[in-house]
């Protein structure tokens, strides 16, 4: 893994764990790596989960 690797799961975790916005985490890792990231979050989401599995 590579340094930059590792920063950026950092920030993933940092935004997984709303401790910064999405707003943050595009102006830190770009908009297409923080579109992906925030979709990763939202399939992670319990409450999107619970959603899914009702429909």
């Amino acid at each position: 893994m590579t340094v930059e690797d590792a920063v950026t799961q950092e920030i993933a975790a940092a935004h997984y764990d709303d401790e910064i916005t999405i707003d943050q985490l595009t102006e830190l890792v770009g908009a297409e790596t923080a579109a992906n990231l925030w979709v990763l979050k939202q399939q992670l989401d319990e409450d999107f989960v619970n959603e899914v599995a009702d429909a």
